[in-house]
């Protein structure tokens, strides 16, 4: 059954929370979402077992388009001290793809002299999205791909940010004193977190908003800040998500925000913004504090 608090909120309407689903804490939800007959049961499972996002991303690999890079990195002080800004163009050819550099300007230290990259970031960007040379015969089936754990040290590092994008909520192995800190549907971390649901539209479109932040107390014991998603209400397709993560360790430490926000494009949804501020730092390697930003053209 749902227990019933009436708020007197600014906007004006009722929450409830859900407490009988097969997610043992309760669930948030504004009357619109109420009287909309949502699913709480079917929403969770929809939450955790989602790969539209993913998908969004994998389709990246198999269409033309054009992209505006902006890379700056900063100082201790915060003062920028190199930037790396580009435009790009994605081409395919016979299941290639190959990105073509279009403009390129380069200031500080974003290389070094014999041309690799000087920062971890940078590099790992590059990879993801530049392919210098053509990249063939690529899958986009999501299904099990984020199951397999790559053997290269980038392939480890670029698997392991999958997880905490595309998979909220699942336990990511590999990144040692982290545990099942990531894990935010088990019961011994949900208990550390507010979950939200409303509605409301993004870009015109309905979307269910399902909001997780740290309950008060908790925040420097939670690995997700906070975990913003916007669900298209038709088919529950992840439109936009906004992430805000931290962890600490004596070996590392990690703050990363980002922004994704994606558009459909003859009935496939693909990213076109993508916005990431971190600042991390590994114990054998120098802290960096990088900021890029990606606007993505079809």
């Amino acid at each position: 059954m749902l227990c019933v608090l009436l708020l007197l909120c600014g906007q004006g309407y009722a929450q409830q929370y859900d407490t009988a689903s097969i997610f043992n804490f309760p669930i948030e939800l504004d009357s619109v979402v109420i009287s909309s007959g949502f699913d709480v049961k079917a929403f969770i499972r929809r939450v955790q077992t989602d790969t539209t996002f993913y998908k969004a991303f994998k389709s990246l690999h198999f269409v033309p388009y054009s992209a505006v890079n902006d890379i700056k990195v900063h100082d201790k002080d915060g003062k920028i001290s190199a930037t790396l800004h580009s435009r790009t163009k994605q081409h395919i050819n016979n299941r290639c793809r190959t990105t073509e550099v279009l403009e390129q300007i380069v200031t500080g230290d974003i290389y070094k002299r014999n041309g690799d990259h000087n920062y971890y970031t940078e590099a790992l960007f590059d990879h993801v999205f530049i392919a210098k040379k053509p990249v063939c015969n690529e899958s986009d089936i999501v299904a099990g791909s984020l199951a397999s754990k790559p053997k290269g040290q980038k392939e480890k590092s670029e698997y392991e940010l999958k997880q905490l994008l595309f998979n909220p909520g699942a336990k990511v192995s590999g990144v040692p004193f982290m545990g099942d800190r990531a894990s935010i549907f088990d019961e011994d971390e949900a208990r550390k977190y507010d979950f939200k649901v409303t509605l409301d539209k993004y870009n015109s479109v309905p979307c269910y908003i399902f909001k997780i932040t740290p309950k008060q107390g908790y925040e420097s014991k939670v690995v997700y800040n906070e975990l913003t998603t916007w669900f298209r209400k038709s088919d529950y397709s992840i439109l936009a998500r906004d992430y805000s993560l931290s962890y600490h360790t004596l070996v590392y430490d990690f703050d990363v925000r980002m922004k994704v926000r994606t558009q459909e494009r003859d009935k496939k949804l693909y990213p076109t913004y993508i916005s990431y501020d971190g600042n991390w730092h590994v114990f054998t390697q120098k802290r960096e504090r990088v900021k890029f930003t990606i606007d993505i053209t079809y």
